[in-house]
């Protein structure tokens, strides 16, 4: 995978590169998205979950939370900001009622390692009422940010607000769903998830699909980054690229070193997290 990925990332710095011909979604992809294209939270849950009231499975992704993270999440979701952001899509009616289902930690990758992330399930409306429907919204710790700024612009300095500024200028369709929020002295923002936020998983692909996808999503990243460069920049970059390559992996040996680390320590850490949470359990 990682070699696809490098073969499809380069490449999108050639000069004779198209992004219309040359980046073209694999077919398991496009299976899916069309899947995704039509998909509710209410159908999922109807035919995934037997339960009466729905719940969020427990298990490697999703772990329990304590009585007092459930309550403090609780309240968060019955403030009128919280409400609004979970009634402003799919055209539900403003004032309908939102009833909080679940709650559990979210273990969802390196880019939560450390720090709280919630998985929250909604119900909008009344069950009683035909129109009603199921709502995810992904709560996150905000982190501190690692990249400089820019002396003359304006940052918040609140860093959930800083993330949910952000989002709004780069992606303004996710970042109206998003809001910034105080939990447990933590800063965070939340949003809500839409089926077609979570279309598709490695899990679900097989060895040659999983390398086909790796290919084709670093092309794109790479030509985005490719976008924001001049000619000479991208044929540096590229050469840089193709450097320290071992005659065992076509890979830069220092992402394949990086990315082994990375996991070492990710699940070093989740062990430990663990720990610590079996022995407040035992308090």
């Amino acid at each position: 995978m990682l070699e696809q990925m490098m073969d499809g990332y380069e490449k999108s710095f050639e000069p004779d590169f198209h992004e219309e011909i040359d980046i073209k979604r694999p077919e398991s992809i496009r299976l899916v998205s069309k899947q995704a294209s039509t998909a509710s939270w209410k159908t999922l849950a109807e035919a995934r979950i037997q339960d009466p009231r729905p719940t969020i499975p427990l298990g490697k992704r999703f772990w329990p939370i304590s009585k007092a993270e459930k309550r403090e999440i609780e309240k968060l979701f019955e403030t009128e900001g919280m409400c609004k952001l979970a009634t402003m899509l799919r055209s539900r009616e403003d004032d309908a009622r939102v009833k909080l289902l679940d709650a559990a930690y979210w273990l969802k990758g390196c880019s939560s390692l450390g720090r709280l992330r919630y998985a929250v399930l909604l119900r909008i409306g009344r069950k009683k009422d035909k129109n009603y429907s199921y709502c995810i919204m992904d709560l996150k710790e905000a982190p501190q940010a690692a990249a400089p700024r820019a002396k003359q612009v304006k940052m918040p300095a609140d860093q959930a607000e800083r993330v949910v500024e952000g989002a709004r200028h780069l992606s303004p369709f996710l970042g109206k769903r998003m809001s910034a929020v105080k939990l447990l002295g933590k800063s965070m923002f939340v949003r809500e998830l839409l089926p077609q936020d979570l279309k598709i998983e490695i899990e679900q692909l097989t060895r040659d699909e999983a390398m086909t996808v790796a290919c084709y999503l670093a092309a794109v990243v790479g030509k985005a980054h490719s976008r924001q460069m001049d000619a000479e920049t991208r044929t540096q970059w590229q050469k840089d690229l193709q450097r320290n390559r071992s005659n065992a992996l076509d890979a830069p040996s220092w992402l394949w070193t990086s990315i082994v680390e990375l996991l070492a320590d990710h699940e070093r850490s989740y062990l430990e997290h663990c720990r610590k949470y079996a022995m407040e359990i035992e308090k």
